[in-house]
């Protein structure tokens, strides 16, 4: 135990890897003066790199971080991006991902953005891809402004089927588009459409075609159809592009829905999607969207199976519908 930082100079770098040590550190960030703060600075900045991805260090980093100067966190920006991967290194890990991400909240000079992307442009697939970059990446889309977030934009455009069809990087492509807009989202969603019936059969990529089509945008629906056009059976049989095929039913107009629905009505095996695990779900979504003369005629198709598939498994909930129970 010790009461004063003077008792402790010489020792603040082994400090700060103690549990007790690091919280007494920090009690003196609170409650001490800028020369203490300068104290533990000048004695751990040589050690910012093993500090950040250290168990108990790394509160220390993000703490001092919080209340650095800009001439100080210069300091410590040239120090993590002074080796070329480093930066990226300490955002994959564990507990540097987190100082990391206070180091990004704490940017405010030009000059200190342009450094921090230059050293994690290279190591983008990673990170995205990463439990714990993946959230280094989140971090510079809420904190940076949109042309300064360009480079992710881009990179996500050119990689977007490795980082769609992965677990953690299909949720950042998501948040990727959201924070996306003019050109740089147009040619983002593009990109991801043109891939879109590989990304829709994919157990990843279905959320992000899903997500695309939520966003209603003529273009991109335009883009969709043209690549599920003569799949729709196909894809209405398949686990994860079933979910794709009812977000169309639900997000489509009028015209562009009954042109999924007759190319279901047309398939040889009809009575087969009736019955089937997962396209009877689509088949009951298309019930509830349709209207009209569209909806009489799929009533129409489907009633006349009920002798042959209404004892069916999968295909119970469907002629339980209201306009089949007679």
């Amino acid at each position: 135990k010790c009461s004063s930082l003077a008792e402790v100079r010489g020792y603040i770098y082994h400090m700060a890897k103690d549990q007790h040590g690091c919280r007494f550190l920090q009690r003196v960030f609170d409650e001490g003066t800028s020369q203490d703060v300068q104290m533990i600075f000048d004695e751990i900045n040589a050690h910012s790199i093993e500090l950040m991805m250290n168990p108990f260090g790394n509160y220390l980093m993000q703490k001092l971080l919080e209340i650095c100067n800009e001439d100080q966190i210069m300091v410590i920006l040239l120090r993590v991006t002074a080796v070329p991967g480093d930066l990226v290194r300490i955002s994959l890990n564990t507990h540097g991902t987190r100082v990391v991400q206070k180091l990004i909240e704490t940017l405010e000079t030009r000059q200190q953005i342009c450094i921090v992307i230059s050293a994690l442009e290279p190591g983008f697939l990673a990170l995205i891809k990463d439990l714990n970059g993946n959230h280094v990446v989140q971090r510079c889309l809420q904190c940076f402004t949109m042309e300064d977030s360009r480079f992710i934009f881009l990179a996500a455009a050119k990689y977007c089927v490795d980082i769609a069809t992965h677990q953690h990087g299909c949720c950042v492509l998501q948040r990727c588009i959201s924070h996306s807009a003019g050109e740089l989202r147009e040619n983002l969603i593009a990109e991801i459409c043109s891939n879109g019936l590989l990304l829709a059969q994919d157990a990843f990529g279905n959320y992000v075609v899903q997500f695309i089509l939520e966003q209603k945008s003529p273009s991109a629906n335009a883009k969709l159809g043209s690549q599920f056009e003569g799949h729709f059976v196909h894809l209405s049989t398949q686990k994860f592009s079933s979910h794709v095929v009812e977000k169309c039913l639900v997000t489509w107009n009028g015209e562009a829905r009954a042109a999924v629905v007759y190319e279901l009505l047309a398939a040889p095996c009809f009575e087969l999607l009736l019955q089937d695990p997962h396209a009877n779900y689509v088949i009951q979504r298309a019930l509830c969207v349709s209207e009209g003369a569209l909806l009489s005629t799929l009533v129409k198709e489907i009633d006349a199976f009920k002798h042959t598939s209404r004892n069916s498994p999968y295909s119970k909930r469907i002629f339980s519908h209201k306009l089949l129970k007679r």
